[in-house]
């Protein structure tokens, strides 16, 4: 799964390389199911502004039949003012996605998109928040396994000097064994 979102994100771009352990691959499945939640409330956010947009298309049209019907008003006989008080009305009721264009269902429209970006910003705070966080365990995790690396290639390089030395060690202990039994052998002779 990660693997896919990886590929998903970064297109063409080579994903860059990280070890694929248990606690790299848990922290970037909760960033990828928080890309995911956030990409599926954009997406539901576009629809629904797409159905309210064809919705007050459809009133619009509406109203201009009812104002071209009853009163003969069109849109070209209303004064260039008119028109922009007209315009703007019509966008200000798109944006706030009101029923109908009374002040209460404007007030209770503003009203209630205020609590919605009160909460929404609420929750991009926290999702920020768990984001540097998971970004920081990355880091710090990506930090931990270049110092055990380190730390591994200096243990292999200390134990080859080691074993080097009890190499000579153990040949010097050789020659001079050889070198006592060989002299041992010509006091034996000598006596």
């Amino acid at each position: 799964q990660v693997t896919l979102w990886l590929k998903k994100i970064y297109g063409d771009v080579p994903i860059p390389e990280y070890e694929v352990n248990e606690r790299t691959v848990d922290i970037l499945h909760e960033v990828m199911e928080c890309n995911e939640e956030r990409d599926k409330d954009i997406m539901l956010l576009i629809e629904d502004m797409k159905d309210q947009a064809t919705k007050y298309e459809a009133e619009a049209e509406h109203w201009q039949d009812i104002l071209g019907e009853s009163l003969g008003l069109s849109v070209g006989s209303l004064s260039q003012e008119a028109t922009r008080d007209l315009t703007d009305l019509v966008e200000s009721a798109m944006e706030l996605e009101v029923e109908d264009t009374s002040l209460t269902s404007f007030y209770s429209a503003i009203n209630y998109m205020s609590s919605e970006l009160y909460k929404t910003k609420s929750r991009n705070e926290e999702m920020e928040l768990k984001l540097k966080t998971l970004t920081k365990k990355l880091t710090s995790a990506l930090t931990l396994e270049k110092q055990l690396e380190g730390d591994i290639k200096n243990l292999k390089e200390s134990q080859e000097a080691q074993m080097a030395k009890a190499a000579i060690q153990s040949k010097n202990l050789k020659f001079l064994e050889d070198k006592s039994k060989d002299l041992k052998i010509r006091i034996s002779d000598a006596e």
